[in-house]
Order: structure tokens, then C-alpha cells, then sequence
């Protein structure tokens, strides 16, 4: 009875939508033709299911996307230790950040692929660059929020540098790390699937693209429809691993 409660109170809205949506697609209110029924797109997906290819473009989405978060939030955590290490560091690499942050990522494209060419590492270094980049941002945010009567305090009591980091600014920091993962993660989809759909022959993004291109509406908007479920699914992953490394927060909130 719980669960039927908590999955109507987060899912009535969109029942509702897609009640509606069946209804006047039926009704022929709504052209079938761009606005295929929610039944249509539900057959197309379960097709889609049942002969592979909707697993295989998961794969291979997942995979770039899983890669490209792993090797920015590695890239982005060593950067954001050199520059809390590091004032005047941190103080010359602010500028390059910010640009690099308020630059379209997709923008970038063609100048990685000009260095790393047209293949599988520019696709998922895109992805961790972009990764990298919030990683770093929300890392420095946190870092410079931790109280320094903590730090003086550990000090004081004869606490070394290492010791300070790791029973000071990490548990600190850690809440606010886990927003950055779950930030990135969102981030990693959105690119991987954008970077797809642009150049690559497989993937969510690649299926979309092929969908548009011979006009499959019904396979566009299934397409669509699993994209953003990925979406949905990344912040609990997050809010999961976050109760179980950060217990303090959620018995906070």
C-alpha cells in the first residue's frame, strides 16, 4: 500500500498526461501521424525490445556515458585538489573555467575530434570534459564553504595536513560531492546522447537521429521516451549511494 501511494504521488501528473494524450490521439484531435497514442509508442518499444536493438543502443549510450563520468569526475577531483592546494593556482585557472563552463560543450566537437579524431575517445572525452568541468565547480564551491574554525580547531589539536583533509574538509565536502556526481551524471547523458546523434551509428542519440531522418514517429518518440527515463533513473542511483555514504545528511533533512 505504501509503494501504490508513493509511486501515485510522484506519477499521477504524468498518467494523467498520457491519458489525456491516448485519448485525443485516438479522437484523431491530435494528427497520429506527428502525435503517435502512447499504446502505438508503447508497441514500437516493446518491439524495439524484443529484437535487440533497443538494448544494444543502451549499451552502447551507457557504456560512453559511464566511461566519460568515471574519467571526468577522476580528471576533475585531481584538478580540484591542485587547486585547493594551490591559491595562486586556482586564482589563474578561474578565468579558463569559467570560459570553458559558459562554452557550449557541443561546440567543441569538431576541435576534439580534430585531435583525437573521428572515433570512440573524442566522443567520451567530450563527456568528461564536460563531467570535469562541474566536478571542479562544485569541488571548489565546497571546499571554500568548510567553516576554518574546523580547520583551526584539527590544527590546534596537533592534526597534520593529511589528517585535516580527510577528517575535515572530506566529510564536509561530501554532500556537496555527491550533488557534483549527480549533476555530472545527468551532464554525461545529455552529451553522450547529443554527441550521437551528431556522429556515431549506434546509441539513444544515433536512434533518434535515424528515427527523425526517416520519419518513424513512433520509434522518435520511444526513442525519446527511454532517454529521458535514463534521466530519471541517474538521481536516485545518486540519492541511494549518497544515504549510504553520507548518512548525516539525510538525518539532517
Amino acid at each position: 500500500m505504501k509503494a501504490v501511494r508513493f509511486v501515485g504521488a510522484r506519477f499521477w501528473l504524468l498518467a494523467l498526461l498520457l491519458a489525456g494524450w491516448q485519448i485525443l490521439a485516438q479522437r484523431r484531435i491530435l494528427d497520429p501521424l506527428f502525435f503517435p497514442p502512447p499504446s502505438a509508442v508503447g508497441r514500437t518499444f516493446a518491439a524495439l525490445l524484443a529484437s535487440g536493438e533497443l538494448g544494444d543502443a543502451l549499451r552502447a549510450t551507457l557504456t560512453r556515458a559511464g566511461l566519460g563520468l568515471l574519467a571526468g569526475a577522476a580528471a576533475g577531483g585531481l584538478v580540484s585538489i591542485l587547486l585547493c592546494l594551490s591559491t595562486s593556482l586556482r586564482t589563474a585557472a578561474q578565468p579558463l573555467i569559467s570560459a570553458m563552463y559558459s562554452t557550449p560543450r557541443m561546440t567543441l566537437l569538431p576541435m576534439v575530434m580534430l585531435l583525437f579524431g573521428v572515433n570512440e575517445v573524442s566522443r567520451m572525452a567530450l563527456v568528461a570534459l564536460s563531467v570535469g568541468l562541474v566536478i571542479v565547480i562544485q569541488i571548489s564551491d565546497a571546499v571554500r564553504g568548510v567553516s576554518r574554525d574546523y580547520v583551526d580547531l584539527a590544527t590546534n589539536y596537533g592534526a597534520s595536513r593529511a589528517v585535516v583533509i580527510r577528517k575535515v574538509y572530506l566529510p564536509a565536502c561530501l554532500p556537496q560531492i555527491f550533488t557534483a556526481l549527480r549533476l555530472s551524471a545527468g551532464r554525461a547523458l545529455v552529451m553522450t546522447i547529443s554527441i550521437e546523434m551528431l556522429s556515431s551509428n549506434d546509441g539513444i542519440g544515433s536512434m533518434i537521429w535515424s528515427s527523425w531522418q526517416n520519419f518513424a514517429t513512433e520509434k522518435l518518440y520511444a526513442s525519446v521516451m527511454v532517454a529521458a527515463a535514463l534521466g530519471l533513473l541517474s538521481g536516485p542511483v545518486f540519492h541511494f549511494l549518497e544515504r549510504r555514504f553520507v548518512p548525516w545528511r539525510s538525518a539532517q533533512a
